[in-house]
């Protein structure tokens, strides 16, 4: 997600796009650097990160942080204006006119959403970056991660691939999840109201009326009280029938693909891996916390195994945050689209500082 102090300084082209050239830059900037083909990367110590002491955050949003009108506001500001011009070379179509026009049903679709969100999150970095402060805000974050697909935004983020590459992984991952869900029927659903011990105990009663191909888990776990099952059709039907029972204060069925984060995700697995091994992938220049375990990772080989197994890993979302919080985390930024993350963050902590940066 070449040596991590060799960064780009944009230039314009004869064609008016920039182009990028090495050289040594502020760390804030690494997202945009360039990628060193053959080269042999040393060893890393995959625990190089795992004293961090959290002061600033960066949160990236994941899928359903999308709304109809995202990447306006970028375009008033030219370094994120160009992002989605790069982006539109990459997609093949003109990815801010669905942001910006739809339809909503288009910008649902695994397909555009994980993409829009990825463009649109870092576009929101370079519009902090252009007002008063913002670069001494960035070059104070020291910590990052993001939900799900958030994960490789803040990857981009630290350096740990390019703008181009995390987008080109992005599409694929979306594909790729968008036809695993097309396989097979399945769906999730929020759990309202319900600690995860609850929670668990309702997908028990529930498996144990369906199939094998029908079960469900917890497949997000975001803060207590909001916890996302995911499983077969049939699972989650008899999940949201049981709910009132066990006393949930209401269920909601996603408007996603379908079962993200379990194992009806499998054959999506080897696409990614494919396409991981194919990307050149740095140490991140801060800690960027795993969904996957709530760890820090620094070495390369590892993030891109940790990458490959998230869209069948649940989200240990909670854990993130608290271990955060916990270590001291002073004040976050959600940087992109909505304001679900800052909603979680509040949840766990109403005390805790936090500043949404739009698109």
């Amino acid at each position: 997600m070449s040596c991590s102090s060799s960064l780009i300084l944009p230039s314009i082209s004869s064609n008016g796009f920039r182009r990028f050239c090495p050289m040594k830059l502020d760390k804030s900037r690494v997202f945009m650097s360039s990628i060193s083909v053959g080269s042999r990367i040393a060893a890393v110590d995959d625990a190089l990160f795992a004293d961090y002491k959290p002061t600033n955050a960066f949160l990236f949003p994941g899928q359903g942080a999308q709304a109809v009108g995202m990447g306006a506001e970028a375009q008033k500001v030219p370094a994120a204006a160009e992002l989605y011009k790069r982006a539109n070379e990459i997609m093949g179509f003109d990815l801010l006119d669905i942001c910006i026009n739809g339809p909503k049903e288009k910008l649902d679709s695994t397909v555009l959403s994980q993409p829009a969100i990825y463009v649109t999150s870092l576009a929101a970095v370079e519009i902090l970056r252009a007002r008063e402060g913002g670069q001494q805000i960035i070059d104070s974050v020291d910590v990052t991660c993001g939900l799900s697909l958030g994960e490789y935004t803040a990857l981009a983020f630290t350096g740990a691939f390019s703008f181009e590459d995390g987008l080109k992984l992005v599409k694929l991952r979306g594909e790729a999840m968008q036809d695993a869900a097309d396989a097979a029927k399945s769906a999730m659903v929020s759990i309202i109201g319900l600690d995860s011990d609850k929670v668990q105990k309702l997908c028990d009663a529930a498996n144990e009326e369906v199939d094998e191909a029908d079960k469900v888990q917890i497949a997000n776990f975001l803060c207590p009280g909001n916890y996302a099952v995911s499983g077969g059709v049939k699972g989650i039907e008899a999940v949201e029938a049981k709910a009132k029972s066990f006393k949930a204060r209401m269920t909601v069925r996603l408007a996603v693909a379908g079962a993200f984060h379990t194992s009806f995700m499998n054959p999506a697995v080897s696409r990614l891996e494919a396409a991981l091994g194919a990307t050149e992938i740095r140490t991140p220049r801060i800690p960027v916390i795993s969904n996957v375990d709530a760890q820090p990772h620094a070495d390369p080989d590892t993030i891109k195994k940790i990458l490959a197994s998230q869209v069948t890993s649940p989200v240990q979302w909670e854990t993130t945050m608290k271990t955060l919080l916990t270590k001291g985390l002073k004040k976050s930024y959600e940087l992109g689209p909505g304001k679900v993350i800052a909603g979680i963050v509040k949840r766990m902590d109403r005390g805790a500082e936090i500043e949404n940066i739009g698109a």
